[in-house]
């Protein structure tokens, strides 16, 4: 029989855990270059729009789900129905969504590997070490292989604490830490020449743009991976959610503080850009088009950092482990989720599930390591751009459409005895049903 799910102890430690796995790099670098290329403003306000429309009624879905059964996605998905066939249905959801989401984490821990190098880099610098620092910063095969494998330990060591003295505590101590640092970037690089120029993109819309079908999909499709929407973290974080907690009303915050961060990311990182600008750093070429955008991180900010003298490395350790922050606070929920899926079916000790579960992720990071032009993007692309929508359409079909009607009030009402009253109760199922569904395959198609 499964063993009892663990649960957080506090309503705060559930709401900074949640939405630390909901942050991540794609907040923090992913978001503000995406509006950085598709019109600043008017990215930023239709982003803002799909966070309401798509992201936050998926989100209470995945955390109804992992809570109803309080156990893994697998158990979660099957207890949907009575029937057979559903009940083997959704085991199998389960189990494709976890191993989606291991893959996930095997390329998410080599980039967030570089990060903790870039990280170290300036620190080695300021000790005298400009070989180490140079060997921290260069793309080798080493360099990639033991800071994945650094990266992925710290995570292993947060997960195999369990829920409340491992992923809670920390939770509560690096989100918190996460705001500090970055509002102290803002103010600072808002000091610099050239950053109200970026300030001014990102606040002014242009209201002729917004209706660009591309800048449209882009937006919808950020909105629905910042909240990590068909990846099983949530699902099975919402198992650890107590049954007195309001459901729509703590989604709401776990939302709210996701779309903050992403937020704020934009005030750091377009400023910093035409900060970077002004000290003689390209950023676009002669068509306006942003230069390496999925490397900008790597390049584009460092040589800012560098023209600024020994002021600058101080600056780049304070961004990089801002972005250290944000991804092992997203890799510990993307850990936890096959760990505890383990611990629960096998009845095995949580040390020894997140040791396998850890190892086997790292192996398939060198794995892709030591193929990376074959298989790095490919990885990425399969999961995140087809797997995880996919699966969340699943989800969100599984639940309204699979679970009978009275079940799923039932559900809602542990922690909204008065749910059934109200408008959530009267739109929010008939949306999940019908219109998500549509957006979601709109968002593969363009895809």
């Amino acid at each position: 029989m499964a063993s009892s799910s663990p649960a957080f102890s506090s309503r705060i430690g559930f709401i900074l855990a949640a939405a630390g796995s909901a942050v991540g790099v794609g907040n923090i670098w992913g978001f503000p270059t995406q509006a950085a290329s598709n019109g600043g403003g008017a990215f930023l306000l239709v982003y803002l729009v799909m966070i309401g429309l798509l992201a936050y009624p998926m989100l209470v879905a995945e955390l109804t789900i992992g809570r109803m059964r309080q156990q893994n996605p697998v158990e979660a998905l099957r207890a949907l129905s009575d029937k057979p066939f559903w009940r083997g249905f959704g085991a199998l959801t389960g189990i494709i969504g976890l191993i989606v989401l291991s893959f996930i984490l095997s390329f998410y821990a080599i980039v967030s590997g570089w990060l903790l190098a870039f990280m170290f880099a300036p620190i080695a610098e300021l000790l005298g070490y400009p070989e180490a620092a140079q060997w921290l910063t260069g793309f080798s095969v080493e360099r990639n292989l033991i800071m994945m494998a650094l990266f992925m330990l710290l995570t292993i060591h947060v997960v195999r604490s369990g829920v409340t003295d491992g992923i809670e505590r920390w939770s509560i101590r690096l989100m918190p830490l996460l705001f500090v640092l970055l509002i102290a970037m803002v103010i600072y690089i808002m000091t610099l020449p050239g950053a109200t120029d970026g300030l001014k993109m990102y606040l002014t819309p242009d209201f002729e743009r917004m209706l660009d079908p591309n800048l449209i999909i882009r937006a919808m499709g950020q909105a629905f991976f910042s909240l990590s929407i068909g990846a099983a973290c949530m699902m099975t974080y919402g198992a650890y959610l107590s049954k007195k907690e309001h459901l729509p009303k703590t989604a709401g915050w776990v939302a709210g503080l996701d779309t903050s961060v992403a937020f704020l990311a934009g005030l750091l990182i377009l400023p910093a850009m035409f900060a970077a600008q002004e000290l003689g750093v390209v950023i676009y070429d002669a068509n306006g088009a942003l230069l390496s955008s999925d490397t900008l991180v790597f390049a584009v900010l460092p040589a800012m950092f560098e023209s600024m003298g020994s002021a600058g490395l101080w600056v780049a350790f304070a961004f990089f482990a801002l972005m250290v922050i944000a991804a092992i606070t997203s890799s510990i929920s993307m850990l936890e989720a096959p760990v505890n899926a383990l611990r629960e079916e096998s009845g095995q000790p949580r040390s020894q599930m997140a040791w396998l579960v850890g190892l086997t992720i790292m192996a398939i990071s060198g794995l892709i390591i030591y193929n990376f032009d074959a298989l790095f993007g490919l990885v990425i692309t399969v999961t995140t751009v087809y797997m995880q929508p996919l699966l969340g359409l699943t989800f969100g079909v599984m639940l309204t459409w699979i679970l009978r009607q009275h079940l799923l009030l039932k559900a809602l009402q542990e922690g909204a005895p008065d749910i059934a009253k109200s408008w959530f109760w009267k739109i929010w199922p008939w949306y999940v049903k019908f219109i998500c569904p549509v957006l979601i395959l709109l968002v593969i198609w363009q895809g």
